[in-house]
């Protein structure tokens, strides 16, 4: 009951806006958020586009429990083909731009084709304009959505800066200044329409079946599911706190994950933010506030999350925590992804010092790594070399040994030879490297399974994978520590019709295999699952990981097991029975 059952489908090209049914039977398999939005976009799209073009689409998709009471549910999905990967892509963004398209009346926005000038989408409940957005063009984000605030008052935006206005493929979608759906250059998408910003204002709401019922049970759960151990580490310190865990396992990337620990961790880490803490921010709903305002000297931010600190900070061999903060805020600004935009800058620094090529930066320089952003996202001097990402660079200048990349998307903060698991979720995440489709870190080197041993791996790959796919379909925070037990009591509840963990396992299952197909259309097989060869030929020689690597053979098998687990064929392909097991 809690979907309005209508997308808004808008083509930039010829200007034409029509409201459709929602897929019932669709939104059934696949719940809605990253699910639904990567099955409109199988149906929708025909292989082989180019993602630049204007045959790409750019859904922003909500699930069923958006703009409920429904704690921590206040996350957007959005969708389309990736221009750095080539592979299906969605991301998730957090503030209050999803409760707010839900309030208009719309599950889900499908934009078209290209806008001749640039323009601002605007959707007022039903009333849906085009706006010039030329004063706009080539502003930071930070500017342009305060100079939108004073005009536009009640809606809330997501928009892109100077990174997705000139295509760079690790640019970024912004929203409430300090929030991005931030991987695989869906900004890029964004800005190849034209399209400066999307404008949303609803007055509506969200019927339920028993709202009695249901605020009585979500008080219970709150008490015992949210307000707990599990989860409160997102009020306290949020995701800093995983610099000293990754520091303490040997898993921290520094120097372009040549090792796995900092000697200067301590200047970037939790305690380090803690004194420049300011303020707590949270999304609509959420009682998790994880969001952190730091200020340090002249930087202000919100943030930076453990990936920036590690992708931006060791893994740079930057040690300087106002200089990590100001480089958070440039890509925050200009757009950027800072998981890309650190690595890249990273692979830059080992290729000049190995003498491969001279990129004019070197590990530690922190005036010249502040100026990377603004040189990436404006493709201006060496920033057009490196706008063009680490694997693009590898196949021009060489470095592919050290080039931190799968699929063409660049590798987050976790050292896969102190995590092997970490190593199989990185290689057969749909969007290419990737720690949100599983994160095995978590109970490896974070827990008490051994990280060093391909035993069970496959199997706990997929399996968080599958649920992760349902959290980020139904939408449930990344942050929020659930069962599928208690999403299926929680969706029961808010669906209006019974829901088992059995069928949201098989939800999850569906919408990895779906999205499987879709790579598999555009070309993608087990030749693409593969990690760099620094992770199987270099061993760590700090800390806790010191001597270790992981085996190129040992990967092999662990591949091959998740396949035969995932029911592919060993080279990736989802078999026939596999497609009719699912329904697909």
């Amino acid at each position: 009951m809690s979907y309005t059952g209508k997308v808004l489908r808008v083509n930039l090209s010829n200007g034409k806006v029509q409201s459709e049914p929602l897929n019932e039977k669709w939104a059934r398999d696949y719940l809605g958020g990253k699910g639904l939005s990567i099955k409109y976009l199988y149906e929708e799209l025909p292989s082989g586009i180019d993602p630049l073009s204007p045959e790409n689409k750019l859904i922003l998709m909500t699930g069923p429990l958006t703009g409920t009471i429904v704690p921590n549910s206040g996350k957007l999905a959005v969708a389309a083909k990736s221009p750095a990967t080539g592979t299906i892509l969605d991301c998730s963004i957090g503030g209050r731009f999803a409760p707010e398209l839900k309030y208009a009346g719309f599950d889900a926005l499908i934009i078209e084709g290209k806008a001749g000038q640039p323009v601002i989408l605007c959707i007022d409940d039903e009333t849906v304009k085009l706006r010039d957005a030329t004063p706009y063009w080539g502003k930071g984000a930070h500017e342009t959505e305060l100079a939108l605030q004073e005009t536009m008052a009640g809606y809330k935006f997501l928009l892109i800066g100077p990174a997705g206005e000139n295509l760079v493929p690790m640019a970024c979608i912004s929203s409430e200044l300090y929030r991005q759906a931030g991987r695989g250059g869906i900004g890029a998408v964004m800005g190849s329409k034209n399209l400066k910003a999307v404008a949303v204002r609803g007055s509506g709401g969200i019927k339920v079946p028993d709202i009695r019922k249901i605020m009585v049970a979500l008080n219970k759960i709150r008490r015992e599911d949210t307000m707990s151990d599990d989860n409160m580490w997102a009020y306290t310190d949020g995701t800093p706190m995983i610099v000293d865990l990754s520091q303490s396992t040997g898993i921290l990337p520094t120097r372009n994950f040549q090792e796995g620990t900092f000697e200067d961790y301590q200047k970037i880490n939790a305690e380090a933010l803690r004194k420049a803490l300011q303020a707590k921010k949270a999304c609509l709903a959420c009682t998790l506030a994880c969001g952190n305002y730091v200020r340090q000297g002249k930087a202000v931010v919100e943030g930076p999350e453990y990936e920036t600190l590690a992708l931006c900070g060791s893994n740079c061999g930057i040690g300087d925590l106002e200089a990590v903060i100001e480089f958070n805020r440039l890509c925050d600004d200009l757009c950027l992804d800072t998981i890309s935009t650190g690595n890249v800058v990273a692979y830059a620094m080992e290729m000049t010092e190995k003498g491969v090529h001279d990129f004019g930066i070197r590990f530690g320089e922190v005036q010249k790594y502040l100026e990377m952003p603004a040189l990436i996202a404006r493709r201006e001097g060496i920033g057009a070399e490196l706008a063009l990402g680490v694997r693009a660079l590898a196949e021009k200048y060489g470095g592919k040994h050290f080039a931190m990349q799968v699929k063409g998307l660049e590798m987050p903060g976790y050292e896969p030879r102190g995590s092997w698991g970490m190593g199989l979720a990185y290689g057969t995440a749909d969007r290419g490297a990737c720690h949100m489709r599983a994160w095995p870190a978590a109970v490896e080197a974070y827990g008490d399974l051994d990280a060093f041993t391909i035993e069970g791996k496959a199997e706990l790959v997929k399996n968080m994978q599958d649920e992760n796919a349902v959290k980020f379909s139904a939408i449930f925070c990344d942050f929020w520590a659930l069962s599928l037990e208690r999403q299926a009591e929680i969706l029961s509840m808010i669906l209006g019709r019974p829901v088992e963990a059995d069928e949201l396992k098989t939800i999850g299952e569906r919408i990895n295999n779906l999205a499987r197909l879709f790579n598999e259309r555009e070309g993608f097989t087990r030749r693409d699952d593969y990690l760099p060869e620094r992770i199987h030929a270099d061993k760590l020689t700090t800390g806790p990981t010191a001597g270790k690597l992981l085996p190129k053979e040992e990967y092999e098998k662990m591949l091959s097991e998740y396949y035969a687990i995932r029911g592919w064929d060993q080279d990736g392909k989802v078999t026939e029975s596999k497609i009719k097991e699912l329904g697909l």
